[in-house]
């Protein structure tokens, strides 16, 4: 007998409510009409638009916002304990508090020294299980005078495991998508305890499983967010945990798995075929759309595998399980596939991600996938999830879609309310594919009218030979939270940003421009100068 499922919201029904952004006019008009009403007075001018956010930036210290939160309940969220932390290294000082919400929401906010009147929640990563630590956006929101605020989503775990989903509806809820709005509602108010004053703009963002809540959050609460930051967003769960499962499956088969020469073989002759392509050979492929490399050539004679200077079968159909789509339960599911970069040979590509160093059980690709299988597919911990057939049990991915894929692209209700999004993504990532975030930009593109209608109020980037969220070859730091906040304040919407990649040991640094999609950036400076091929203004946004 089939028995309905609970809807987040019974579930939920003793958890506080976000509440929602309300324009700033809006809020003023609002305010002046019920000021008009209370006092009786005749003449109410309904007109009136002055803004409260003119208000004078609270003056409250990060040891008076401790004071003022230390032992309180505020909005649902009890505090533990509030204190402040002293400076360090690029570390401001601040105060720190931990709150949680019954039963198991833990939380973390930043309140920093001279407030800037703004919020920034910054998201999780994985199966989440633990509060992000102070650094990445964390600490550049801190550092701007942004207050923050992080959660563990309502578990605590290691964040490879999805072991609180087998028997905890509730954590399940939070972590799917009840998280963000349940948090908010308490951090709001903790602010205006702390400093006397609600936050003017509230921002989000997140990269990975953060990525995912991000896009949640602009689909199912859209009035949640001044702005939002998506970046290698795994909205996608079923589609891309399915890939998982099945490039598992190819390595794990006899002969499947690749060494180091054979993984520097296929990078190498990537690199080889298409990194010149953008007007520069840097060991970086910054025009995918001009590479058009055929692994096959690669071949082995006969298919067997004959050494180091070729790929058996066994190991292009490795490949060619990780480049082609993937789908499932009759398209219902599917997902886009990664593309080669000829930067899968880097230590924080496919060795950690795909082929575990060599060990398949030992890729974090295996590791998230078999989680799943184990606690919301099969609901088995004894599960082998190599064995595992991903469409075996409908409605358990039915269910798993309808907890933590964040796909819907109709961002219309998002639009409305004024805010904004940028999207971005890895070049190098092989956690999550670039060509699947590409997909949810063109439908939502095409789901609110249009690319004028999308222009107005999004942006996607991609980042070439960078991996999952930071690191790899490629210029990996750009300031999006700026370029957000200058778009929702100012108005002034981002074009070409500018990305970095900080020196390290030998290795110099250098910057190039973070062009917006579908432009690329191809080098345009003077030949054989190391100099000037390190500096962004010696390339060009070019559209293919």
């Amino acid at each position: 007998m089939h028995h309905r499922s609970r809807s987040p919201l019974e579930t939920h029904a003793a958890l506080p409510l976000p509440r929602l952004r309300q324009p700033r006019m809006l809020r003023a008009a609002t305010a002046a009409a019920l000021a008009c009403c209370l006092l009786g007075l005749a003449a109410c001018n309904s007109d009136d638009d002055d803004d409260d956010d003119d208000t004078p930036a609270p003056v409250a210290t990060a040891e008076q916002a401790c004071a003022a939160l230390s032992g309180k309940t505020v909005a649902g969220a009890t505090v533990a304990s509030a204190a402040t932390v002293a400076a360090s290294g690029v570390a401001p000082l601040y105060c720190k508090v931990t709150a949680t919400i019954a039963p198991q929401l833990n939380l973390e906010m930043r309140l920093p020294q001279q407030w800037n009147g703004k919020l920034y929640y910054g998201g999780g990563g994985g199966y989440n299980g633990s509060i992000p630590t102070l650094q990445g956006g964390n600490l550049t929101a801190l550092q701007a005078g942004y207050a923050t605020v992080n959660s563990d989503s309502g578990h605590a775990g290691n964040v490879l495991s999805a072991d609180f989903a087998l028997n905890d509806t509730q954590a399940a809820n939070l972590f799917g998508s009840l998280s963000v709005p349940t948090v908010m509602s308490s951090a709001r108010e903790m602010l205006q305890s702390a400093y006397g004053k609600l936050p003017e703009r509230a921002y989000f963002e997140g990269c990975s499983n953060g990525g995912r809540e991000a896009l949640m959050a602009a689909q199912r609460n859209p009035n949640l967010f001044d702005g939002i930051i998506a970046r290698a967003p795994a909205y996608n769960w079923v589609g891309f945990m399915g890939q998982f499962n099945r490039t598992a499956k190819a390595l794990a088969a006899p002969g499947g798995q690749f060494n180091a020469a054979k993984l520097g073989l296929l990078a190498q002759s990537v690199r080889q075929a298409c990194d010149a392509n953008d007007g520069l050979a840097d060991g970086i492929v910054s025009h995918p759309q001009a590479c058009s490399f055929d692994p096959a050539v690669l071949r082995c004679a006969g298919g067997a595998d004959t050494g180091d200077t070729c790929l058996s079968d066994a190991q292009l159909a490795t490949v060619a399980s990780w480049t082609s789509p993937a789908s499932w339960a009759g398209g219902t599911y599917t997902n886009a596939g990664w593309a080669l970069t000829g930067n899968e040979d880097d230590a924080g590509a496919w060795p950690t991600w795909v082929t575990g160093g060599g060990t398949v059980q030992a890729a974090l690709q295996y590791l998230f996938q078999d989680t799943t299988v184990k606690n919301y597919l099969a609901r088995d911990r004894g599960q082998d999830s190599l064995a595992y057939t991903w469409d075996g049990n409908l409605n358990g991915l039915y269910a798993l879609s309808a907890l933590n894929d964040a796909t819907n692209t109709d961002l219309r209700p998002f639009k409305a309310s004024n805010a904004k999004l940028i999207l971005w993504h890895g070049g190098n990532d092989s956690a999550l594919s670039y060509k699947a975030t590409t997909a949810y930009y063109q439908g939502a593109v095409a789901a609110v009218g249009g690319q004028a209608a999308a222009d107005d109020f999004m942006r996607y980037y991609i980042a070439p030979g960078v991996n999952h969220c930071a690191g790899g070859p490629g210029a990996d730091q750009a300031d999006l939270l700026a370029a957000l906040d200058a778009w929702v304040v100012g108005g002034t919407a981002p074009g070409t940003l500018t990305a970095t990649r900080q020196a390290s040991g030998s290795a110099a640094g250098f910057t190039r421009p973070l062009c917006r999609h579908p432009q690329y950036a191809r080098y345009t400076g003077p030949a054989n100068d190391a100099a000037a091929a390190a500096l962004a203004s010696n390339y060009t946004c070019t559209t293919p």
